[in-house]
C-alpha cells in the first residue's frame, strides 16, 4: 500500500464536517455516491456549470491510466475519487487525478481465489466513532477498506475480507448499515443458488437471503413444474440495486433461469426469473414482484432494476420505477404496489416446434410506449446498397441464402427445431444477444421525468437441435445434468449476429475481412428520450459511427452495452459507442452538442462531480484510463 502526501487533503475530506442541513446538502449534490450516482438509480447530478451555453468549451483536464480494463464507474467522496483498477482499489485527488493511495491485493497461497470486481465499488460514510469506509467484491469475499487511508479494516470479517458464500461481480448497495449483493452462478441449471443477500456493514453479519426459485411449500413453486429442485442461474448479477430510502425497499433485478434457450424442464411462468422484486431492506420479506418476461427462451436477462423517480399521470404525482432491459419494452411501475402506472397487457406471441418445449402463450406489453429497439424483420427489411454500400449488402444477401433464409414472426420468436442432416432453417431474434438496452440501463431526469437510454438494434441468429452429448457447448458450464435433450444454437458452430463485412470480403478460414456492420436497414443504436409521464417517446438520434462507410452514410448507430448520464445543465452525456468518442447532447431536443476523441472506446458509464476547487467535472473510463473534462 502507498500513501501519497503533499497534496494538501485534509481528514475532513473524506466525511461530510460541513455545518448545516444546506452546506451538507451542496456538499453531496457534488458528490457522486453509487455508480448511478444515487440509491434511486437516476444518474442524473444536479449540477449546472457545465449547460448547454457552454458546452462546447468543454476540455481534458486530467487523465489516470488505470492499467486494467473494466466497465468500473469511479465514486466520488468529498472530492476524493475511488474505483478497483485490476488487482488494485485506487482513490485520487479528484480535481487532479493524482494519486492518494492505493490498495494492491495479493492472492495469498492456496488461500480463497476470485478477482477485485471490474464494476467499482461501494462507499459506507461511517458515524461520529466509525471512520468511513470503501467496499469492494473480490469473487467470493468482500473486502471492507478506510476510506481515508486504503487500510483494510480489521474489525470486519477477518482482518477487513468476509466471505459471503457465492461470489459476486458488481458493486455492493449500501444502505445505512446494510450492504446487499447479487450472486455470480454460472449458466447452469441446476448448481448453487443465484440468491441475492445482505449483510451489516459493521459485524460482517449475514441478515438476510432472497430466494431467487421458490422451494416446496413456498409461494410461486407451482410455476417451475418440478424444474425447481437445485435449480441454479435466476440470479441477480446486475451491478448494483436501487433502493428507496423513504419506503425502505430494494429493488431486485432477478435474471432469467438457464440454459438460455431451453426450457422443457422447467415449463411455467418461472417465477422469480426475469422479475422485478420489492423486499424490505432491512428484512428481507418478500413486498412485490413483476416479471417482464414469462419462462424466458431468449437469454432476456434483467441488467439493471431501473431508475426511481415521480412522475405526473392524470394530474397525480405517482412514485415509480422506470425500467427497460435487453427486450427495449419500457415498464412504469409504482414502486409501492408494483402495479403498472401505464398500460400493460398480455399479447399472444410466437410458438415453437422443439419436442418437449414448454411455450408461454403469451408476453407482458406496454400499451404506450413501443419498444424502444428492432423487435422483427422480414426480408424487405434487408439493407441495401443505398443504406450502406454495394459490397456490404451483397455480403448480407449471401449471408441470407446461406442460412436458409431467417425466420422471425416478431418479438419473442423462439427458436425453431433443425434436425440433423435436414437444409439450413435459421431463426433471427430481435432484440437478440446482448439485447436492447443491456447493463447500461437508464438515466432520469427527476425534475422533467424525462428517461434516456442507449437502445441498439442486435439480433441472434440459429436454430434448436438435439444435443451431441460429445459437444460441450460455449454457453452451457456444465450439460450433463439436464434429463431432457439440450438445445444448442447452431451446436456444430456458434451462434451469430446477422452481420457482413463493409469490404464484402472473407479470409480464407472464413473470417470477415475489416469492419463487420449489421445486414437489415439502420440505424443500428439511437439515443431515446422517453416521457415518463406520458408514454411518449421524445425524440430519438442515431448513436455512433462506422467510419469505414462512405462519407454521408457513417451516422449509422454504433454503440456497446454502456448508458447515458444526465444532468441540471439540460445535459445528456454518453461514450458507449465504438468509434471512441464521448458526446454530449442537448437533453430537451437531442441535438449533439459537443465530442470529444478518446484513444480507446468508453464502454462505461458516465459521471460528473464537483472538485474541492468548486468546477464540475464530467469523467468517463475510456478503456483503462479514467479521463475527466472541465471548462477552462
Amino acid at each position: 500500500m502507498r500513501l501519497a502526501r503533499g497534496l494538501g487533503l485534509v481528514a475532513t475530506v473524506m466525511s461530510l464536517t460541513v455545518s448545516g442541513a444546506a452546506a451538507a446538502a451542496a456538499a453531496q449534490d457534488g458528490d457522486w455516491r453509487t455508480i448511478n450516482r444515487d440509491l434511486a438509480a437516476t444518474r442524473y447530478s444536479p449540477l449546472d456549470t457545465i449547460n448547454r451555453g457552454n458546452v462546447s468549451k468543454l476540455a481534458l483536464a486530467w487523465s489516470y491510466p488505470m492499467r486494467a480494463y473494466g466497465t468500473q464507474v469511479p465514486l466520488v467522496i468529498g472530492s476524493v475519487m475511488y474505483f478497483p483498477a485490476g488487482n488494485r482499489i485506487v482513490a485520487l485527488d479528484a480535481d487532479t487525478g493524482k494519486e492518494i493511495w492505493t490498495h494492491t491485493e495479493v492472492k495469498p497461497a492456496g488461500g480463497p481465489g476470485g478477482n477485485i470486481s471490474t464494476r467499482g465499488v461501494g462507499y459506507w460514510p461511517g458515524d461520529a466513532k466509525t471512520p468511513a469506509r470503501i467496499l469492494v467484491m473480490i469473487g467470493t469475499r468482500m473486502l471492507a477498506l478506510d476510506a481515508k487511508t486504503g487500510a483494510p479494516v480489521a474489525s470486519f470479517g477477518e482482518g477487513g475480507y468476509l466471505t459471503v458464500g457465492v461470489g459476486y461481480g458488481g458493486t455492493p448497495t449500501i444502505y445505512q448499515d446494510i450492504a446487499v449483493i447479487g450472486a455470480a452462478t454460472q449458466e447452469n441449471p441446476t448448481g448453487v443458488p443465484g440468491n441475492p443477500r445482505a449483510f451489516n456493514i459493521r459485524t460482517g453479519k449475514k441478515l438476510w437471503e432472497f430466494q431467487t426459485v421458490p422451494l416446496a411449500g413456498q409461494k410461486y413453486n407451482e410455476t417451475w413444474g418440478e424444474g425447481w429442485k437445485g435449480r441454479s442461474g435466476t440470479n441477480m448479477w446486475a451491478f448494483a440495486a436501487p433502493v428507496d430510502e423513504k419506503r425502505g425497499l430494494i429493488y431486485l433485478p432477478i435474471s432469467s433461469p438457464s440454459p438460455n434457450y431451453w426450457g422443457g424442464s422447467r415449463p411455467g411462468t418461472n417465477l422469480f426469473g426475469n422479475s422485478i422484486v420489492a423486499v424490505d431492506i432491512r428484512t428481507g420479506k418478500y413486498r412485490w414482484h413483476f416479471q417482464t418476461v414469462h419462462h424466458d427462451l431468449w437469454d432476456s436477462d434483467m441488467p439493471t432494476a431501473g431508475a426511481l423517480i415521480d412522475v405526473k399521470i392524470g394530474g397525480r404525482t405517482r412514485p415509480a420505477i422506470t425500467h427497460v432491459g435487453k427486450t427495449s419494452l419500457f415498464y412504469e411501475l409504482d414502486r409501492t404496489t408494483g402495479r403498472p402506472l401505464m398500460d400493460v397487457e398480455e399479447r399472444p406471441v410466437p410458438k415453437g416446434d422443439v419436442p418437449g418445449e414448454y411455450y408461454h402463450p403469451t408476453q407482458p406489453f406496454p400499451v404506450k410506449t413501443p419498444p424502444l429497439s428492432r423487435v422483427a424483420m422480414t426480408e424487405k427489411d434487408m439493407v441495401t446498397a443505398a443504406d450502406t454500400n454495394p459490397e456490404h449488402a451483397a455480403a448480407c444477401r449471401v449471408l441470407w441464402d446461406k442460412s436458409g433464409g431467417f425466420y422471425n414472426a416478431g418479438q419473442y420468436t423462439p427458436f425453431l427445431f433443425h434436425k440433423d442432416g435436414d437444409p439450413p432453417r435459421s431463426t433471427i431474434q430481435f432484440p437478440g444477444g446482448i439485447g436492447g438496452i443491456n447493463w447500461g440501463g437508464v438515466a432520469a431526469d427527476p425534475k422533467t421525468g424525462i428517461v434516456y437510454v442507449n437502445a441498439q438494434d442486435t439480433s441472434l441468429v440459429g436454430w434448436t437441435e438435439k444435443r451431441d452429448p460429445s459437444i460441450r457447448y460455449s454457453f452451457d458450464a456444465d450439460a450433463t445434468d439436464q434429463p431432457y435433450d439440450r438445445a444448442s444454437i447452431n451446436g456444430k458452430g456458434p451462434f451469430f449476429t446477422f452481420a457482413a463485412p463493409i469490404s464484402g470480403k472473407y479470409d480464407e478460414s472464413g473470417k470477415a475481412i475489416g469492419t463487420t456492420a449489421p445486414c437489415y436497414k439502420p440505424p443500428w443504436a439511437r439515443l431515446t428520450a422517453v416521457d415518463a409521464n406520458t408514454g411518449q417517446i421524445k425524440w430519438a438520434v442515431p448513436l455512433g459511427l462506422y467510419e469505414d462507410m462512405p462519407a454521408g452514410k457513417q451516422l449509422l448507430g454504433n454503440s456497446g452495452s454502456a448508458g447515458p448520464t444526465v444532468t441540471a445543465g439540460g445535459l445528456v452525456f454518453v461514450g458507449a459507442t465504438n468509434d471512441k468518442r464521448f458526446r454530449a447532447f442537448d437533453a430537451g431536443t437531442g441535438q449533439q452538442l459537443w465530442e470529444a476523441k478518446l484513444d480507446n472506446s468508453a464502454n462505461a458509464n458516465p459521471m460528473s462531480y464537483r472538485g474541492r476547487s468548486g468546477k464540475q467535472y464530467v469523467a468517463i473510463n475510456a478503456g483503462g484510463a479514467i479521463v475527466a473534462y472541465s471548462l477552462p
